[in-house]
Order: structure tokens, then sequence, then C-alpha cells
């Protein structure tokens, strides 16, 4: 019917039943041909008509198209209150024995309805004809998956009562969110820091079409399900890549949005619709885009609805307002929301207050639910999101029902258990109640008989991990011969030896398919390009136009098959991209060996979120940090030179991390991390740093294999004279080590050994391991940490400079007998020459030279004039401001 304030009803109503004779006779694909026919027309005569990305805020579907719900209403209806009760309990539990140990009760009582709908009639599991679908489950409805995982019998009261306890001694250790590092068994996906759920999710989509794509598995069926809630969604990573989903046509994705209205403090937009802004942001991108806004008792009403009139209400009312209606009760609602109007009360004057109150939102009508997810899982061509909206803290009353403190709730009074008991029928006898006792069917109940029968029918159960990839035959470091000879008369960077490393992949027919090169925009940077024409840059759309330099040997070629992911400008997509196919063995029975290549100062502090999320996910694969070092990209400045990110990266356990000088170093890193991941089954990923900086390529010395590893061999001994220094470095500042051995001997007669140390983070791990060991066996001859074993027979203070802050280097300290000297680029970068900035960040061989004649001279083997001398010789300037100040 026309809206209030229609000047013309009639003809409204006209243009109505014409549109509506459309729909009927020639389908929704005629009627919007013709709408943006008129829309056109209207505009090229100058009406400007506004855009709008929204609809009415009903539900998307009508009731008259939905189908009927195939399962047994009334026995998951049963199910999802006994599962919402032992996920309460689950916490309440946890914290009456553990004070203070947190979880989350609200986020699931608001969502049941969503998963439940899912695990009963769609989620399949991976088997023998399904790879399975991804569902990345949002973190704070941890305890609801526990809680069915009970009732399937995966579960058992003792598992339960560790929730949040990872050291417990008996049962399964329960953790408190989705950690595949602590519950590899059970969880496949960690979601809980918010906004990583969406992006990840969006890649893992993109992923699964491209293993199809380039014939690798069979994905065609697969679905990724990203659950997410409307606060979450303020996150730049939840919105940032939706533009990329709806480009490459994923209807394998369907996100689900649990509007609650509610954040963790308060109202997401109280002064607004959440739903509404959501709606425009995924359809302005391109996005099939399902509302659940109303549960089935609203059709009543909006049939009666003759005027439009409620309809206009539901527009009115923000979501302040709406949180109201359901923390204050049905006298408040039937005031302030159906009072507003005379109509509207009038229309619902024969329902009681728990009448009007028990109008259910439409996440929480499993009909509801089930018919979104039915016609996404139907769509084609386009990505989809559901809004579902519900209540947060549903069920949970005065403890919290659309209440602002119900984030934060973690116990419940006895009164409020009751209440909660009552109202979902849970047979606890009230002299228990106050224990919050889970509770459990009989395993031939009907409960536990028909959710059982669900999930076979299904394929079996959800979430769990399986480890079903065949291990990898990784070629011998003989394969990489070419990197480890004398490179003569051609000089060559790391990112070189790397890109010639990664061609050498590329021809091994055990290895080529496997292979996922990954690079943000910057493959002419690290002269990548080349791969191009070799493998092709993945589109699913192949190449639809001539490239610009398709006359040129090394053209920009995309293709369907292509293996390069060309992220664009992208850092968080390439690495969720990364992630994907680093994860590919656990989540699609394939091992994939991705490079992600970019600029190092963009990396981790960028995206740490992410890599954190890789190691909780046990990712395998390279992630190349490119022009790395804080003198290295010696023109860009401040924000592009990377000093730190060795010291970050060293915080994530199984990162291994390296810092090679050389490019037989190089080969011998990939190559035993190959080895390591992909044949040995590690969990571990790596992250290497390459530089654009050219020099002569030596070959590797005998034996250096083992000290590549763990991460310090001998480079070059020195001569046996009584006046030497021990001098270490990593990356192209172990090149001016090399020069400062040179000054030393030719103008001090100092001697010097030169030990590469491609990794301080691996020695630094080593040297804890040791003191552990120590500690824990008192009585057993003592360790000796590799450093100090390296080192045991020679003599002399070490200095070590490298192209990081002092603190990188500074890490393997403890392991010392020796004095020990550390220079390095602590602060902001500059741009000019290399020469110019290690000078200026006091890390090149004049300063190396005169820190170790400072550090002979401390100990009385040279007179301290010698260390003025050298200072004098080399021009350096004693009152030059610190660079780590300026």
């Amino acid at each position: 019917m026309p809206s209030p304030g229609d000047p013309d009803p009639q003809e409204t109503q006209e243009w109505l039943e014409a549109i509506e004779s459309v729909l009927e006779y020639e389908g929704p694909e005629r009627a919007q041909f013709l709408l943006e026919r008129l829309v056109d027309a209207t505009r090229r005569s100058g009406g400007q008509l506004p855009f709008k990305a929204t609809t009415a805020y009903q539900n998307t579907i009508p009731a008259h198209h939905e189908q009927p719900f195939p399962g047994d209403r009334a026995l998951e209806s049963r199910i999802r209150s006994i599962i919402r009760w032992n996920a309460m309990a689950m916490v309440v539990q946890a914290n009456r024995d553990r004070d203070g140990i947190g979880g989350h009760i609200a986020s699931f009582a608001s969502s049941a309805t969503l998963y439940e709908v899912g695990f009963n009639h769609f989620w399949r599991a991976p088997g023998e004809d399904h790879g399975g679908d991804l569902v990345f489950m949002q973190g704070h409805s941890a305890p609801g998956i526990y809680a069915r995982a009970f009732l399937e019998g995966r579960l058992n009261e003792q598992d339960l009562n560790n929730f949040r306890a990872d050291l417990a001694k008996e049962g399964k250790p329960l953790s408190s969110y989705p950690h595949p590092w602590l519950m590899p068994d059970f969880w496949q996906l960690p979601t809980v820091s918010m906004g990583l759920g969406p992006i990840m999710g969006v890649y893992q989509a993109r992923f699964l079409k491209y293993l199809h794509n380039r014939g690798i598995a069979d994905t065609s069926n697969r679905k990724v399900w990203v659950f997410c809630g409307d606060g979450e969604m303020d996150e730049p990573e939840s919105l940032g890549a939706i533009g990329v989903a709806a480009r490459e046509g994923l209807d394998n994705l369907i996100f689900v949005v649990n509007c609650n209205l509610q954040r963790l403090d308060g109202p997401v937009r109280g002064n607004g619709k959440i739903i509404q802004e959501l709606e425009g942001e995924f359809r302005g991108a391109g996005w099939n885009v399902l509302k659940v806004i109303w549960g089935a008792a609203w059709d009543n009403l909006l049939a009666k609805d003759h005027h439009g009139l409620l309809r206009q209400r539901m527009e009115e009312a923000v979501d302040g307002e709406y949180q109201n209606f359901k923390a204050k009760g049905g006298a408040y609602t039937r005031e302030h929301f159906f009072g507003k109007y005379p109509e509207l009360k009038a229309m619902v004057a024969n329902m009681s207050d728990e009448d009007i109150w028990g109008l259910k939102r439409g996440g929480h009508d499993a009909a509801k639910v089930f018919n979104a997810y039915r016609a996404a899982t139907e769509h084609e061509g386009q990505p989809t999101v559901i809004l579902a909206k519900t209540v947060k803290g549903y069920g949970m009353g005065e403890a919290g029902e659309g209440q602002n403190i119900t984030h934060q709730q973690k116990k419940m009074a006895e009164n409020a258990l009751k209440d909660f008991r009552d109202r979902f029928h849970i047979p606890v006898p009230d002299e228990q109640v106050a224990d919050a006792p889970f509770y459990k069917p009989a395993d031939d109940s009907p409960e536990i008989k028909y959710l059982r029968e669900r999930r076979e029918a299904l394929g079996g159960y959800l979430p769990e991990r399986r480890i079903t990839a065949e291990p990898l035959k990784i070629p011998a470091l003989s394969a990489f011969d070419v990197l480890l000879k004398d490179s003569g008369d051609r000089e060559m960077s790391t990112t070189m030896a790397f890109v010639r490393a990664l061609s050498i992949i590329a021809r091994d027919k055990g290895l080529a398919s496997r292979l996922v090169p990954i690079v943000p925009d910057e493959a002419r940077t690290f002269g990548m390009e080349g791969l191009f024409r070799q493998v092709g840059i993945y589109s699913p759309k192949g190449q639809l136009y001539e490239p610009q330099d398709a006359d040129q040997l090394m053209y920009y070629r995309e293709d369907k098959k292509g293996q390069i992911l060309q992220e664009g400008i992208n850092e968080a997509g390439a690495m969720s991209s990364w992630i994907a196919a680093a994860t590919a063995y656990a989540n699609h029975g394939v091992e994939m060996i991705p490079f992600y290549a970019y600029y190092s100062m963009f990396g981790y502090q960028r995206v740490g979120d992410l890599w954190w999320a890789a190691g909780d996910m046990q990712a395998k694969g390279f992630l190349m940090g490119g022009t790395a070092g804080r003198t290295t990209l010696n023109g860009e400045g401040l924000q592009h030179e990377d000093g730190h990110s060795h010291l970050m990266t060293a915080a994530v356990p199984n990162c291994r991390s390296y810092d090679p000088t050389f490019a037989y170093e190089m080969a011998v890193i990939i190559q035993d991390g190959m080895k390591r991941m992909y044949e040995d089954q590690e969990s571990v990923f790596y992250y290497i740093t390459m530089m654009n900086e050219n020099y002569h390529q030596p070959a590797m010395p005998e034996g250096a294999e083992e000290g590549i590893r763990r991460g310090m061999y001998l480079f070059r001994k020195g001569g046996r004279g009584k006046k030497r220094v021990q001098l270490m470095g990593s990356g192209t500042i172990l090149m001016e080590v090399i020069a400062a051995a040179d000054l030393l001997k030719e103008d001090w007669g100092i001697d010097s050994d030169i030990w590469s140390c491609p990794s301080f983070t691996e020695l630094r791990r080593d040297g804890i391991d040791c003191e552990r060991w120590n500690l824990l066996h008192p009585e057993q001859e003592p360790r000796a940490p590799y450093v100090r074993q390296c080192l045991a027979d020679y003599q002399g203070p070490a200095i070590a400079s490298t192209d990081y802050m002092r603190s990188y280097a500074d890490q393997i300290r403890p392991y010392l007998d020796r004095d020990y000297v550390v220079l390095g680029t602590d602060g902001y970068g500059r741009s000019d020459t290399r020469e110019n900035l290690r000078r200026f960040f006091e890390v090149d061989r004049y300063y190396v030279t005169v820190a170790a004649l400072k550090a002979l001279a401390d100990e009385g083997t040279i007179k301290p004039e010698q260390v003025g001398k050298a200072i004098a010789k080399y021009n350096i300037d004693t009152e030059a401001p610190n660079p780590t100040t300026v």
C-alpha cells in the first residue's frame, strides 16, 4: 500500500499494480530491467535521483516465498535450549571455580539459532565425496561450540570443566577461543582477533577457487562461512576485502553478521541502524544481501499493516531504541514502539505484554534463518552476506538480556539461573540450579539421536582439524647448485638469489604445481617479473585484454591457471592469501608452498595480528621481507627503512627468522625450510629478509650448512696473532664487517675471525633452551649454547654489526663468555646513499674497526691512544648527534 504522506495514492497504486503484474508474469529480472530503464530515463532527462543502496527494513525473503523448514523444529529447539544452558553453565562454573578466568555468555546466546541451523542442515564435514565447508566461528561464541560437542559425545563433562584451563592435567583443556595451536584436532581457524575472520574468510574462499581453477583440487561444492558480529564490522579488516570477494565472484563465500545491535560497551549504532548501514556497504560493493530482521510472529502484524504505518515505525526506530524494547520488556515496547501511533497500539491491543515481548527477531527464528541460508547457498555469481537481527544475551533475562553490561557477564545469580532454566525448560531441580550443572540427555534420547543423525547426513562432526596431505619430497641442496658456487665477475643481491631459487622450484616436477608466489604489486621491484610469463598471474577471468607490454619477453600475463597471486597494494590481503595457502595442508588436504615477497618495512608492523593468527593455525610457508635493513633501501626515507622487523617476528614462537648475506645462505635456508615444513611436517614458518644491494657472491665454505641453519658459522678465519677480535654480522652489513677485518689487519695489525650470523634470533632460542636445561638438570654437566661452542677456540672480544636495532644482535649477549660490543641502526631512517646512511647510523666498516679497537683497549690488549688515532684517521665526528634521537 502507498506510504503515509503520499500526495497521489491512486497513481502510486497503479504503478505498484503494474510492477506486481510484471513480477508475477515475467519475473524479477524483467522487473529490475524496467526499473533501471526508468531510472536511467529520469536521469537523462535531468532528474538527479540519489543512489540508495538500502532496501526497506524488512526481511529480504518475504514469507510467501519461504520454503517449509525441513527438520523437526521442536527437537531442534530443544537441542538449542540444552546447548544454551551448557554454554552458559561452562562460563559460570569456570568463574566460580577460578575467579576472574573470564568467558562470554551473551554472544553465543544471541547466535545459537544461527549456528544450529548451519550445523543441522548446511555445513558439510570433509570426507571422500566432499572437501568440507570452512566455518569461521565467532570467537566469543566458543562456549556454544564446546557445548554442542559435549552433546555429540566428542567432549565429556571433565573437558567442559577445563574451559579456559589450558594447563589442566585431566581431560582435554578447552581454549578460551578458537585456537588450533592449543586444540590441533578440533579448531581449524582462529577468529577471536576481531576483523581477521572476515578478511581471512574472503581469501580462503578465493584460494578454493584458485585450487579449483588450477586443477589441484575439486572445490566446486565447498563453501566458506564467516560468522562475525555487527560491532566487529568496524574493524578495517572486516570490510577491507569485500570488494575483492565481489570482483572475483566468490559465490562460495557467505558472511553471517550477528546483528545484536550491541558491541562490548553499548550500542553499535545507537543513533542509527547498523543493519541498514551494512546493507549499503555490502550491496554497494556488489554482494548479494539477505536481511533476516523479523521472526514469523511479525508476519501476522505486517499482514494487517494496510497503510504501511508499522513499516514506517520500523524504519523510524533507531538501534538504541530497539535495544530498550528488548531490555525493558513488553509493557515498555507497547508504550514506546507501538504506542507512538494510536493505530499501532490498537493493532496489538489483544496481545499481552508477554506476547509483545516474545515477538522474536529474525535471527532467533530457525525457519527464517534456514531460508536465508538456503538462498545464500543457491545464489550464483556473487558472495552473500546475511544480516541477522538478534538480541545480545538472549535468554539471560535480568542478568543481561539486551543490556549494555551483558558482554561482561561471567556469572549469574541463582534467581537468574532459575529464570534461564525455566525459559528453556532444562530439567535441573531447584536444589541444584545454583551450581549450574551440565545437562546431557541419554544417548538413546530423541535429542541426541537426532543431533547425531543430522551430522552423519552432513558427513561428520565440525569443527574438526584433519591432516590428510601427503608429505612432499624436497630435492637435495644440490638442486640449488648454481647458488652455492662463486658468482665470478657477476655481482648479485640476495633478492636476485631468492628469485633464482624460486625459478628452480618452479622447474621441479614434484614441486612446481605446489608453488604459490604472492606479491603485493612489487614483483618488478624484486625482479620477479620473469615469473609473469613462466607461471602466469592468477585471474578467474583469464586475460580479457591485450597487455600493454605484450611485445616484451616478460609481459604481464594473467591466466585462469596462473600461479602468482598478485594482490595489488594490499599487505593484509596478501598475508591472508599466504595464510590460505600456508594452511592448505590442513584445510584442503594438499601441501602448497607459498612465498610472499614484500617490502619488509610494510610487513609485520602492518599485519602483525595476521602473523599471530598464522602461527596459531600452524601455517607453513615463506615470508620474504624485501629491501630489508635500515640502510639498504637508500633513497626511500624514514617510513620505508626497516630496522626492527626481526625483533618483531622473534615474538612469534613458531616463526624461524633469518637475515642471509649470501646466495648460498639463501639457498640453504629455503631448502632446509622446505624439508622441515613439507617433508618432515614441522609446524613452523619462515621469515627471510633480502636486500637489493649487489655484490660478489662467494662459494659456500665447506661444512657451513649446519651453522647457517642454526644461525652462525665461521665465514673466514683470521691469522694467529695475539691481538685478535671476533667480528660478527648479518645481511649486507656483513660486507662492512668483512671490510673492517681488512682495515684492522692493514692499518692496525689486528687479526679478525669473521662470523656470518644469519639468525641472531635462532641463536637466542638455542641459548634459552640451554639455560632451561641447565636450570632443571643441576647435577649434570651444563650444556653450552651454540654461539659459545662456535667461539670456544677463538680468542678476543666479539663485535657485531647489523642493519637492525642493536637489540637484534644483543639477544645473544647472555650466552657469550667474553666482552661483546653491538652496533645497530636504532632511530628513524633517512634518505641518502648507503655509505652515508651507514656512517650516520655508525654501523659501517670504520665504526666496526673503532669498536673493535676500543674493545681491545678496554681489556688492556692495546693502548687507548690507538682508538683515538683510528677515530681521527677515519674522520669520525665525535660530536655528531646520536642517531637514535635525531
